[in-house]
């Protein structure tokens, strides 16, 4: 009886039509995802805000991420860089607590803008994909570092394209970034879905269209991986930037829209 009343929420009012494009969403976000070193998420964003709400949307986007992470795992789990994944992992768990205790209360625009304008000033830190380093980056930074964007990617739904620049100047190319960014994402997952049940943000239908979009996910990673050989490193990172800056322009320019909305 209880499975059943569980279903019947997971199923009311889901929109048949929604969980298929949410499905072929998934596939392409995550192929383009693994090519570019992240930020499938952010293409689904407004996508998702458009189908579900603007409320449902990082829920949602987050709950497919992290079906579709462990696909992506096992996919590259001989590449994972685990002692950044020792200095990252349990603060980013930690931050995406925070962050669900804090979801719907905060302002989001000026914070997204400040996202956008990083992501976009990463061409000029790596000479427009030149140099293979901007600044050091020591493993133990990566404690701070993932306490402060899981806060940020529980709030907004979307910052992969945001860690690029910090594990490429730790010297992680393709295989390894991918590999070493999903498995710390995996474990920020495990907490941001966790909070987002706790404290009700994610229930009934979100679990169903985040279910379906993971699905998604997981056959995009296979996919994408199939196109990952062929590209060299010079030509990964360059196209890392390039998706960095275009994210960056598209998040200041929603940002800026709301901001001006608002005034």
């Amino acid at each position: 009886m209880a499975e059943t009343t569980f279903i019947a929420e997971l199923v009311a009012g889901v929109n048949p039509w929604h969980l298929a494009a949410l499905f072929l969403l998934g596939v392409i976000a995550f192929v383009f995802s693994t090519l570019a070193g992240g930020g499938g998420a952010l293409l689904m964003l407004p996508v998702l805000n458009a189908f579900l709400g603007a409320g449902a949307t990082a829920p949602v986007a987050n709950l497919g991420n992290f079906i579709g992470r462990p696909a992506r795992l096992l996919l590259y789990w001989k590449h994972i860089q685990w002692k950044l994944c020792a200095y990252y992992a349990f603060p980013a768990m930690a931050g995406a607590w925070v962050g669900s205790w804090v979801f719907g209360t905060m302002q989001l625009p000026w914070l997204q803008l400040l996202i956008g304008l990083f992501l976009v000033s990463a061409l000029f830190q790596f000479r427009f994909g030149q140099r293979e380093r901007s600044f050091e980056m020591p493993a133990p930074w990566f404690a701070p570092l993932g306490f402060v964007t899981a806060i940020l990617g529980t709030l907004v739904g979307a910052i992969g394209p945001v860690l690029n620049p910090f594990y490429l100047n730790a010297g992680l190319q393709k295989e390894s970034l991918i590999a070493t960014k999903t498995a710390n994402s995996f474990f920020t997952g495990l907490a941001q879905v966790g909070a987002y049940t706790f404290f009700g943000i994610l229930s009934g239908p979100y679990w169903a269209y985040g279910l379906v979009l993971g699905l998604g996910a997981v056959v995009g990673n296979i996919l994408g991986k199939q196109f990952l050989g062929r590209i060299s490193s010079q030509g990964f990172r360059l196209l890392l930037l390039l998706f960095m800056v275009l994210s960056g322009l598209m998040i200041s320019y929603a940002a800026l829209g709301q901001l001006l909305g608002r005034s």
